[in-house]
Formats: structure tokens, sequence, C-alpha cells
């Protein structure tokens, strides 16, 4: 059957980690050959994990998945294209530096090469030039990044390890800098001087598409305006009010539009106008126009064309001079408070003052926030790099939704949200961010003989990537800079996803390897989560199409969350993260933590279920023993193991039931239902190990006739199932498999058994054993007892096939068999 050296007395799925990492590593098993065609290869544009602190467990689930994927197309003959990537840059990686070193990034420090952290427990943060607050973001994320590879090392995925990438790295700079480049060129991106939503918390603007609604506690204001009222939750705002709207068929104001009224307490005059967007029947039916409380302030002061009087600043305090049209001692009462203390004095005047009806009505409504933010937005006004997205454009909008359409979906419903964030675009995206660790927008600005920068006249690098800061633009010298008749680099970075949104691009080598990218491009997969449809799927979607005219990959494969007990999504950030990857790990082992991931159905959130972790575990135990059981019997007199030679009816019933198990197992594959695959390749495997086992056992070892049959059913059926089993127990089918087979379980090709043998003799031969076996054990009997006369009506000829496997798995002394449709048995002991 095998060589038995190389079994060892004890199999242990303890230490298969540790080993097998190293002999993938060396044996180079999931190497990438750039020499395939582009029918060879199978393209994963696989995301990269933000670099922030640690891996969690939601990881593990999703990329445990998309591992699965990459095993079984490795092991239908495709090249597999499977690279990992560090993202990097951004506010995750800036926020952790500032609260792991106790740091603030400031500009207009020089840098110090000999630069000491000092910081304090409770202190205020030490401020430190921008390149060496730089150079911190990149000591940390070389520390994390290095944790994040030895977790997906341990964890078994197949990923080529030399196509490593990270989102700040030179080929990604480059990408992301030619992307916005290219996208200028055509008049897709263009910077504005507007309101701009903005999170106070990191000094940033932030799009439309990381944004979340929070349940907030509030209170309605009834306000006076002369002879009307308004309510309102941001009385505070009063100082930047520009007008009063009502919608057009409200008849309580039709004889008033286009008059004016003042203000309360900073007696301003505003006009009181008509507009479609106020509710009729929301508090008194008038609304007071803000710049800017909200988005649909910004909707009413474009289209109604309304003068600007900001007053909240970037730092979230109202600012220290009046807006235009606003009384200086009046606007006293809120010059230089935050929004919370601004709403109290206000609020206070107006009760002083009469022009507070009753009292604040308390409620709780939804308040916008960024994603990672811990205050609420303001919108302010800002100059910011915009790309077009279709929030604008219904051509590009309707072109975008086409592209949803084409795309292969899975599960297929994710689509509608897909749809839905397409069609709900209000605006273009705002890919400037006043941060730092990131890719600088790649532009310089002349200035004028008074030092101003002439935004009309941008000048483009030569070459790519760049940093405006430091690097210095054709034709000038760096003392220049800031200069007058000198020049000023963009001093905004881009946003994280203007780069991630090019991942494809970058994995595949657009600007640099184009024989690489014409094999890899466009990829056939992209796995993510679902609530980043809106952000990476989407972004990646618009930049393919109107770069390459294409979609960036054929499928989006879209992975659920990971739930805690109260079906809130596990994170990060999230506090609910439970136990680390690495303990678990460590508990229950690879191999058990990857059978967890992928027994969920594609994008169904899933609860953290460390009993189903044992359970595989215990699957992975069994396949261990149960292949050592295998191969340890007697060659006998033939040391055929082909599928050819078997000639016994229940084990050619065993090979036909499997090669339904196979045809399963494979038709779930090909629609990436993974989960499904691992279900039904595992009801065969139990089946296998509780009833062929036993009904062959005695066959096997030679005791009966037929052994070589029972010899080479046992070894196809075990060769088929650790092929099977591989995509999802990595290391437990490489350890048997190197037991007596050469090379890799992993390279090897996905099992095709096809056999249409008569299944009735394995299924007659299980429902009798079962019987028996019932009997034993409500008599308390062992199962190696007696059966003195076994009784049993049923088809008589299928029966007499499989007579001499149950005599001797039952230990049965006589039968007594009656032909008959329906199977009954009768056991005596």
């Amino acid at each position: 059957m095998s060589d038995s050296t190389r079994i060892p007395a004890k199999p242990t799925l303890d230490g298969l980690e540790e080993r097998w990492v190293k002999v993938w590593d060396a044996d180079g098993t999931y190497r990438f050959d750039r020499t395939a065609t582009r029918a060879e290869i199978f393209s994963i544009d696989t995301p990269p994990p933000t670099v922030s602190g640690a891996l969690h467990i939601g990881h593990v689930f999703s990329y445990t998945q998309t591992d699965a994927i990459a095993r079984y197309q490795r092991m239908l003959g495709r090249v597999v294209f499977y690279p990992m990537g560090w993202d990097d840059n951004g506010l995750p990686t800036e926020r952790r530096v500032q609260l792991t070193y106790g740091v603030q990034c400031d500009p207009t420090l020089p840098y110090d090469e000999h630069l000491v952290i000092t910081k304090t427990a409770g202190g205020p943060p030490q401020k430190i030039s921008r390149r060496n607050f730089i150079d911190l973001c990149k000591r940390q994320t070389e520390v994390d990044e290095q944790a994040y590879e030895q977790l997906w090392r341990n964890l078994g995925l197949s990923v080529d390890w030399s196509l490593l990438y990270t989102t700040i790295g030179d080929r990604a700079r480059a990408a992301a800098q030619r992307g916005f480049l290219n996208s200028l060129e055509r008049g897709d991106a263009y910077a504005v001087d507007g309101p701009t939503l903005w999170d106070v918390t990191f000094g940033t603007a932030v799009a439309q598409a990381e944004l979340e609604d929070r349940e907030r506690p509030g209170a309605y204001h009834r306000v006076r305006f002369g002879d009307f009222a308004v309510e309102t939750t941001r009385p505070e705002l009063l100082p930047a009010c520009v007008a009063l709207v009502a919608h057009p068929s409200d008849e309580r104001f039709q004889p008033h539009f286009g008059s004016t009224v003042r203000t309360p307490l900073f007696q301003v005059e505003v006009p009181l106008l008509a507009h479609p967007l106020a509710d009729p029947t929301k508090g008194s039916g008038l609304v007071m126009v803000c710049t800017f409380g909200d988005l649909t302030d910004v909707t009413w002061w474009r289209e109604l064309d309304l003068p600007t009087r900001t007053v909240i600043q970037r730092n979230g305090r109202f600012g220290l001079q009046p807006p235009a049209g606003v009384d200086e001692d009046r606007y006293a009462l809120v010059a230089g408070l935050t929004v919370h203390q601004a709403r109290e004095k206000v609020v206070a005047a107006l009760r002083a003052s009469g022009e507070l009806e009753g009292e604040p009505r308390p409620i709780t409504h939804a308040v916008k926030f960024y994603e990672k933010g811990e205050k609420p937005l303001e919108i302010v006004g800002t100059r910011q790099w915009y790309i077009r997205n279709g929030g604008r454009s219904p051509q590009l909008r309707a072109a975008l939704l086409e592209r949803g359409r084409e795309l292969q979906w899975t599960p297929a419903h994710m689509r509608t949200r897909y749809e839905h964030w397409v069609e709900g675009l209000t605006g273009d995206w705002v890919i400037s961010r006043q941060r730092f660790f990131g890719v600088p927008i790649p532009l310089w600005y002349p200035l004028d003989a008074d030092a101003h920068p002439l935004y009309d006249e941008p000048i483009v690098p030569a070459s790519l990537p760049m940093d405006p800061s430091s690097d210095t633009p054709p034709g000038f010298e760096e003392s220049q800079r800031g200069q007058p008749g000198g020049f000023v680099g963009d001093p905004d970075v881009m946003d994280t996803w203007a780069t991630s949104s090019l991942t494809p691009q970058i994995i595949g080598g657009w600007l640099d390897d184009p024989d690489l990218f014409g094999r890899v491009f466009p990829m056939d997969l992209r796995p993510q989560a679902h609530e980043i449809i809106r952000t990476w799927l989407f972004s990646t979607v618009l930049r393919a199409h109107v770069e390459h005219d294409v979609l960036p990959w054929k499928r989006a494969s879209i992975a659920g969350w990971i739930v805690d007990p109260d079906r809130k999504k596990i994170g990060k950030s999230k506090d609910n993260a439970g136990d680390s990857p690495e303990s678990l790990l460590e508990r229950f082992g690879a191999d058990a933590l990857r059978y967890w991931a992928t027994s969920a159905r594609p994008g169904v959130d899933t609860a953290l279920d460390l009993n189903q972790m044992k359970v595989g575990r215990r699957l992975a135990t069994k396949l261990l023993n149960a292949s050592r059981f295998v191969l340890g019997f007697p060659a006998g007199e033939s040391s055929a193991v082909a599928s050819s030679a078997v000639t016994e009816p229940v084990d050619k019933a065993l090979l036909a039931a499997l090669s339904t198990a196979v045809a399963d197992a494979t038709a779930a594959f090909e629609v990436y239902d993974y989960a499904r695959a691992l279900e039904r390749t595992e009801q065969f495997f139990w089946s296998f190990c509780d009833d062929y086992l036993e009904l062959v056992k005695a066959r096997a070892y030679g005791e009966v006739a037929g052994g070589d049959s029972a010899r080479a059913a046992l070894t196809t059926a075990l060769s088929t199932l650790l092929r099977l089993f591989a995509p999802f127990l990595p290391y437990v089918t490489e350890e048997v498999w190197s037991w007596w087979q050469p090379g890799s379980v992993h390279r090897a090709s996905w099992p095709t058994l096809s056999d249409a043998s008569d299944i009735s003799p394995l299924t007659v031969a299980t429902a009798v054993l079962a019987a028996v076996r019932k009997a034993k054990s409500a008599a308390q009997q062992s199962m190696r007892a007696e059966v003195t006369l076994l009784t049993v009506a049923g088809p008589a000829a299928v029966l007499a096939q499989v007579q001499a496997d149950l005599t001797a798995a039952g230990n049965v002394r006589e039968w007594a068999v009656t032909d008959a449709a329906e199977l009954s048995v009768t056991v005596t002991l």
C-alpha cells in the first residue's frame, strides 16, 4: 500500500504549520509562473489589509475563503497569480503612530535627524516635523507588516510572497500619481474652493463613501424670526444663516416668498425663498439655511445662489472674525467657541431675548460622522481635488451601472448594493486629504510676485513617484520654494482609496511591467467584504472604466462579516474582537480555523463559533488517523491501487458514490460556493470512515477474498479525498500526501473520478450495518459481539453481493434473507 517507514507511529497535528510553511517556501509551491499565457492564468486582486494594529478574526474568515478558491483553481491546472499587499498609508496608520509614540505632526518644523521621542504619560503630544512623522509611520508599519505576514503564513494562505507590495511603496505611489495626472489631462480631476465635509478629529476632508450615520441625542429649538418660527437642531449657526426656505406649494408662506426677515440675535436681513426640498410637514414648514449645517444646506446654497457666511473653521471652533454682513459686537457672543459652547451661549441669549418659543424638545437623530472619526462632521470652505465619479454626470453614472451588470457577483444579490450606491451619489469624489502619510498630489504651482500660488498653471512632474514637498520642479531650484516668483508644492495627499482603487494596476505592473500586465489584467477575481462595495469595489470599477474601458475583473466574491453574539460586526475599532487569531491558531490549529471560515456561505454574516473550530480539529485528526489506517493495510498479492483494480460490488459502489461527491464539490466550486464543496466532501468522508472502512476491513487485511479490490478502492478514495479537502485543510492533507505520494498535494490535479456503477450495494450494506450497531448499542453489547441470527428482508441479489462483508463487519453467525422491495432488519444477539 505505501512505504510504512514514512508513516509516523502516532500522527499528530502539532507542528504541521511550522514544518510545511518552510517546505512550501523552499520548494516555491505557490510561486507564480510568469511565462504562462493569459488563458492559463487565474489572477486575484487580493485585498491589502490596513496596517494599523493587528489582524482580527474577521480577516482570517474572509481571506481563508479566498485562499480556498485560489487552491482549487491551482489544482485545476491554472497558474494562479495571487499576490498580497499591505495598505499602509492613510489615516489609520497616522492615528496608530500618534497614539503609540505620543506625537503630532507639525509641517512647519524642520527635520531632526537625531530625533528622540520623549513621550510622557498624560502629557501633550510631542510635535515633530512631517519628515520625522513619516519616518515613524514607516517604522511602525514595518513592524506590523512582519506580524501580518507571519499570521498569513501560519494560516496557510497560498500567496506568492515574492509579489508582496505596499500602498506606500514606489510602484503604488507611481501608479496612483499617474492615475491622477491622467485624470487631470482628461478633465476628470479638478480642484474647487467650496463647501467640504470636514472631520475635526483628523483635520481633513472626507468623501461621501466614508460617511456613516450615528444616532445621537439632540433637541429641536423653536426660534422666532419676527412673525415666523423655525425649528432647528443647530441654533448656534444663526450667524451663518443666509435664507429661510419653504416648499413652493405651502400656502402659509406663498404670500411671503421674496420678502426678507431678520435673524434673531444677529439681526441680519435674509430672504424667504421657495424650494421643493423643504418639507411642509416637518416642524413649522420653514427651514433655516446656513452655510453650512448639512448637505441639504449646500444644495440650497448652490441652487438658490445664496451668499456664504462661514463661521465654523477647520479646528471645529467658530472663527474669531464675523462673516460678511454680521455685526462684530453681536458676533462676539460665539467668536472662538466650540460648537457645544456656542450652542449653549446662543440658546441662553435666545431665551433671554424672548426669541426662543418654549424649551428645547429632546430628540434622537442620525448625525453624519467620518467612519473613523469621533466628532460629528462639519462643512467648511476649503480647496480640494475631486475626481468625476458619476455623481454629477448621468452619462458616467449610466456607464458605471452597466459595468455593475457586466460584472459577475457572488452572491448575486450583492449587485444591488453597488447599484444603490451609484444611483445615490450626490457629488464627485473628493480625493485630497490634509494629512501626511499618503501619496502626494503630484503637482507644484508657480508663485506670483506676491508669493500667491497660480493654481490655474500647475507644474506637472517629468518622472514618478515624486513628492512636491521635497522634490523640485523642472526649471526651479530648491531655494525658490515659497519665494515670490518661485514655486510651492501641493500640500495635500490623496485619499487612500485613490491608491487602493488601482490595486489591479499596481500588482499587475501597469507602468513598469507591460508584459506581466498583459497576462494578468483584467483579473479574474476580486474578493472583498460587502461594506466596502461603495468604496473599494466602486472606485476600482471607476478607475478601470475611465483608464482602460474595461472591468478590472470578471467576478467579485463578497464575504460576510464575523459578528458577535449581539450580531454586531467584529472589528479592531469595535472592542469586540475577542480572542486573537494567533491565540486561536495556537489553540485549535490552522486547519480548524480554516474549516470554520470556509463552512460559511459566501456573503453571509457568521458568528464566531469556537465549537465549529473544535469540529474542524476533530475532522483534521480523523483524516490523519483514517489515512494511517488505510495506508497500513498489507499489500497482499497485488499492489495495484488504481480504480481499475476494483472488482467487488461494494467497492465499485463506493467509487460511484465518491464520483457523485466529486461532481457536487466541483459544481459548487465552479460557482464559488466553497462552503457547499466542503460540506459535500465532509459528508462523504464521515460515511467512508464510519461505514465503508468497517465493511471492508476484513477483506483489506486479507482475511477473506477480495482484498486487492478493497485496497484499491481504499487508496483511490483516500487520494481523492485528500485532494477534495486540500483547499480547506492544507496542512493535514499535505502531511498525509507526503506519506505515500511524490510532490505536493497542492500541485496535484483536482480529482475527476467518474464511476457509474450501481450504488445500491453500498447503501444496502450501510443500512444493515447501522441496524446491527443500533441493536448492539441498545443491548449494551460490544460492537464485536456476535449476532446469532441476522434476519433481513430486502433485495436478495444485492444482499448476496454484500453478505460476506456484512458477516465480517457485524460478526454474524447465521443469516435469514427474504427477497423484498423494502428493507427491514431484525438482529438476534
